[in-house]
């Protein structure tokens, strides 16, 4: 075992550190008392599932199957299990066909995915019917007394990223059960093109990290055109020693954006630059396991003064990819996935309007 990597004993303890934040309803936030989404709880409950915690990973996807709206999405935010923003996020509803497609590498249990299947082909079709007609998928669904709104029809850069990871997740879970999806597979092919020769038509976020390796993590973009974006700003984004900045104007680095660039590192084969940024990111790890979410530099301060559970769940996975202890160690590499469709219709003639029709 490398020594950057975790301890059979460090595992468990970051695996209980992460189990004490879930609620009796199953619902793990992202601190104690805190707001629960459901990209974040899921990441949780794969990172749980890394950790052999098997009774919080079931109770985690009971809350995701109980939560589910019949339109396919989860609320943004709910805290204590009150709703406090219902919009439902394109990105945070796709990412349950990642986490369903981990636990079957990991425990590659049939009855699982086949109880989940009904919510990853509603969460997808949910998906598929905000894309945006150069191939990029609508930031959200708003809601509005408790209705389904207008549609925020900004496209994310990041979270479009995750959603190609998602759909291919989505596609390899429909070969698996046999019950094709060819929606999934156009949107699919669209996407994959948009985030590789259209990155101007998305939101420019361009400051925060996630938009610069999240079209890596994501799988859109790879080999060396992957290599390639992530030399472009790695050093704006990457202070050695420290880990990963958010924000590139900020003097601030953080676990889960650290963590997952060691993951994205993992899937383009440098696996040295990986094992020494999630090195580099355990200086945020404390004795019971917990991770704080980030650390400004110049003060030497953790901030803010809290240990989440995405921070945590992001070190679990990282440290699974690194070490492979698990079936699950390459969900991001994408080996296991179904390669991603050609992108038919690359730009359609519609207005973005008819495109969403329905949804507003």
């Amino acid at each position: 075992m490398r020594p950057e990597l975790l301890t059979p004993i460090q595992l468990a303890e970051s695996g209980a550190a992460l189990a004490s934040v879930q609620r009796p309803d199953g619902a793990i936030p992202w601190t104690t008392g805190g707001q629960t989404d459901v990209w974040n709880h899921v990441e949780a409950a794969m990172a749980l599932l890394v950790a052999d915690r098997l009774d919080e990973v079931d109770r985690a996807w009971s809350w995701v199957r109980r939560t589910q709206r019949a339109d396919g999405s989860w609320p943004l935010k709910i805290v204590g299990g009150v709703v406090e923003d219902a919009s439902g996020e394109s990105n945070m509803a796709a990412y349950v066909a990642v986490g369903v497609w981990h636990h079957w590498l990991v425990r590659r249990e049939p009855g699982f995915v086949a109880a989940h299947w009904p919510t990853v082909r509603r969460a997808l079709d949910f998906v598929c019917g905000l894309q945006l007609p150069f191939g990029g998928v609508a930031w959200s669904q708003e809601w509005y007394d408790g209705q389904p709104a207008g549609i925020n029809t900004d496209a994310l850069l990041a979270g479009s990223s995750s959603i190609h990871h998602a759909l291919r997740a989505g596609l390899t879970l429909a070969e698996l059960l046999d019950d094709p999806q060819p929606e999934w597979e156009l949107a699919a092919g669209r996407l994959g093109h948009a985030l590789r020769e259209h990155r101007d038509r998305f939101l420019d976020k361009s400051t925060f990290a996630m938009d610069w390796y999240y079209p890596v993590l994501g799988g859109a973009v790879r080999g060396d055109a992957g290599r390639a974006l992530l030399a472009s700003r790695w050093d704006d984004f990457v202070v050695p020693g420290l880990g990963v900045r958010c924000v590139d104007t900020n003097a601030w680095v953080t676990g889960a954006e650290t963590c997952e660039l060691v993951l994205a590192l993992d899937a383009l084969g440098d696996r040295e630059r990986a094992w020494t940024l999630f090195g580099d990111a355990q200086h945020l790890r404390q004795a019971d396991g917990a991770y704080w979410t980030g650390y400004v530099y110049p003060d030497r301060v953790t901030w803010p003064a809290e240990h989440t559970s995405f921070t945590t769940a992001a070190a679990l996975l990282a440290h699974d990819a690194l070490a492979e202890l698990t079936g699950g160690a390459g969900f991001v590499r994408g080996t296991a996935l179904v390669p991603e469709p050609e992108a038919f219709g690359l730009e359609c003639g519609c207005d973005s309007a008819d495109t969403l029709a329905g949804l507003s």
